[in-house]
């Protein structure tokens, strides 16, 4: 079901953003009085699900869910329509219009993308505000993972600031190290403030998810409020609303203390001291091959999340300023994508990755925010000078702006199909990628 679930929000996603994205060229095209003979959600080779014609357009929805497309008259695209491109041209065609004209027509798709996560954004902000952990409200500290240990950070560390500079969202700051290039935390330790470097060849673990700084929480109380797939503690009889008080007769401050000693007892008995029904009882449990007992529990309750709640007009600057501050941090990842110092490629992920970024619940307020950070997505990447990309068109454009030629029919074709081939390679091994890893995990 859970699968179900995400698929769904992810075709649902993929199809908003689609439609959006080709409205904008189909009304751009329309402005300047171009002919648009189809405009297609997911792509309809041999045959389509559902089309119907009105006017000079055939609207349709085809089988194949990769994307979508509008075929203009007159331009060299995915169709590679070679006959049309032989007749003289015409009022109506695309090569028949100003360079301007014909620039804000491959253009639209990607300014109706950035629209779009701005209105979301703008959206969101009005209906649910935001919600997140300051970075001064982490009052406990940190825990921090075998990489962020190498680099020298401490369990119960107080981070301060990045490069002297304080980042209010806590579970941000890993993310603006990367994509800032910055070098140094400065943390409190024993009352103490120590600066602590971040060498080079850690980031490209970091960006593979490694140097994690999770929030520092008390052991006390671990009321348990639900179990894992496997549970040996649900099996023994342990029950939500038991509260665990020890392991093995040992006591806990933090909820990281209790995580080592148990991860150290892998496949072993524990015995598990509970508080229920105002008394204590002591239940055997045989943890799993990772040293876990398979119980979850809340940990909300010790900390004070920072809450806003925004007024319409409140929401407009800060959902575009939003979304421009998303495209920007997106573009920094390409730096990190082609370099061979992070091996950033070595993360690319296709559908499988996509959709797992989505809740195993439908959730309208993930789903939407989800959906406004793809369509930032799709606009950069469409925006790429890659030939048959919107951004390749717009390379060409560009160069005969700049030297009064138009490039040659046959030149375009050949160019098309060299993008094609570059777009699929990158599908392929975008996809391939989240194989590889689906199966390793297996």
């Amino acid at each position: 079901m859970t699968i179900l679930i995400k698929a769904a929000q992810l075709l649902l996603a993929l199809s908003i953003l689609v439609i959006i994205h080709e409205l904008g060229h189909f009304l751009f095209a329309k402005l300047f009085k171009t002919r648009v003979e189809k405009f297609y959600l997911f792509f309809d080779a041999w045959f389509s699900l559902f089309k119907f014609k009105r006017g000079d357009t055939e609207y349709g929805v085809g089988w194949i869910p990769l994307g979508g497309y509008v075929k203009i008259s007159g331009m060299i695209d995915e169709s590679l329509d070679k006959e049309q491109m032989k007749q003289p041209p015409q009022p109506w065609e695309f090569r028949s219009k100003k360079t301007w004209q014909r620039l804000l027509i491959m253009t639209g798709g990607v300014l109706f993308n950035l629209l779009l996560a701005m209105l979301i954004y703008i959206a969101v902000l009005y209906k649910w505000g935001e919600s997140y952990l300051a970075t001064r409200d982490v009052k406990y500290g940190i825990v921090a993972d075998s990489l962020a240990r190498e680099m020298g950070l401490r369990n119960g560390d107080k981070v301060l600031s990045v490069d002297n500079e304080y980042i209010d969202i806590f579970y941000s700051i890993p993310t603006y190290i990367l994509l800032n290039e910055k070098r140094t935390i400065q943390v409190e330790r024993n009352g103490e403030i120590i600066s602590i470097e971040v060498p080079d060849e850690y980031r490209p673990l970091m960006l593979k998810g490694a140097g994690r700084m999770d929030a520092r929480i008390p052991f006390g109380p671990f009321i348990v409020a639900g179990f894992g797939k496997v549970s040996p503690a649900r099996e023994a009889g342990v029950a939500e609303g038991d509260q665990i008080v020890s392991i093995d007769g040992h006591s806990f401050e933090f909820y990281d203390e209790f995580q080592e000693y148990v991860a150290s007892k892998k496949s072993t008995e524990v015995m598990v001291t509970l508080l229920r029904a105002g008394g204590e009882t002591v239940v055997p449990v045989t943890l799993t091959e990772y040293g876990m007992l398979g119980v979850s529990r809340r940990a909300e309750q010790f900390f004070e999340f920072t809450d806003a709640e925004y007024g319409f007009f409140e929401s407009i600057p800060l959902g575009i300023g939003k979304g421009l501050k998303m495209a920007g941090d997106y573009f920094k990842q390409f730096k990190l994508i082609f370099s061979r110092e992070t091996r950033g490629y070595e993360s690319l992920g296709g559908f499988l990755t996509i959709g797992s970024i989505f809740p195993a619940a439908w959730d309208w307020h993930a789903f939407w925010d989800l959906t406004a950070f793809l369509s930032i997505i799709l606009a950069i990447m469409n925006i790429l000078p890659i030939p048959a990309l919107d951004g390749g068109h717009v390379m060409f454009l560009l160069y005969e702006v700049v030297t009064g030629r138009k490039p040659s029919d046959r030149f375009m074709e050949y160019a098309q199909i060299t993008g094609m081939i570059i777009i699929f390679a990158l599908l392929i091994y975008a996809n391939g990628n989240d194989i590889v890893r689906f199966i390793i995990r297996r």
